[in-house]
Order: structure tokens, then C-alpha cells, then sequence
């Protein structure tokens, strides 16, 4: 099952909904903002992508830590950084179940779902 992790509000977020809906691609929406986020899937997140493509270092929630916390960003503490404010997450997360993409781009979407159709 795919799964499309966000805020429901994030209009980035709200692009990737309409069109997988527009695809008929069945899919779980997770708002991590009312649900949260657990640690596994975080860290998981963070080794197969890298902290630098997971967070999104053009938020407002970016902008609030530290200098020194966001000089000193490293998987470790993106981790804690992220369980604490999942809004630090580059949105959308989508997950297929064989792979992981961050961000919305229609293009990348079409060739990831025509990859997993064949």
C-alpha cells in the first residue's frame, strides 16, 4: 500500500494528493502533524535518503533552531530534530512499499508508478 506522508494543509502536499486521486492510485494519507511520527520510520528515512534531502532546510521551522544547531546538522541530530518537529520534514514523503521519494514532482511520480505497473 502506498503511503503519502505530510500535512494536510501544505499545498505541496495537497498537489501530490490530487494527483495520485487524478491517477486513481490508491494510497494512506498520514498528516504526521495529528499523528506524529515514530522513530523507526524517521530513522529510516533519514539512512536511506539522507538528513539533507529529509529535512527542509527552506522552513520556517529551519529557521527557528539554533545557528549552532543547524551548522552542526548531522544524521543524529536530525533525528531528534524531526521527532520533536515533523514540520522540519521536506513534504511530501511518499512511500510505495518498494521506495521512497521526497518532494511532488509529476514527472518523478509517473515514472516511479509506471515502474512498479510493468
Amino acid at each position: 500500500m502506498t503511503t503519502l506522508y505530510g500535512i494536510k494543509n501544505c499545498d505541496t502536499v495537497k498537489k501530490a494528493r490530487r494527483w495520485l486521486e487524478e491517477q486513481g492510485i490508491d494510497y494512506h494519507f498520514h498528516d504526521f502533524r495529528e499523528a506524529g511520527l515514530d522513530e523507526p520510520l524517521a530513522s529510516a528515512w533519514l539512512s536511506e535518503l539522507g538528513w539533507e534531502t529529509v529535512v527542509n532546510r527552506r522552513s520556517t521551522t529551519w529557521k527557528g533552531l539554533s545557528s549552532d544547531a543547524r551548522e552542526n546538522m548531522d544524521t543524529t541530530s536530525a533525528l531528534a530534530a524531526i521527532l520533536e518537529a515533523p514540520t522540519l520534514i521536506k513534504r511530501p514523503v511518499l512511500d510505495t512499499g518498494n521506495e521512497r521519494l521526497v518532494g511532488f514532482s509529476a514527472e518523478r511520480y509517473t515514472h516511479i508508478f509506471e515502474r512498479h505497473t510493468r
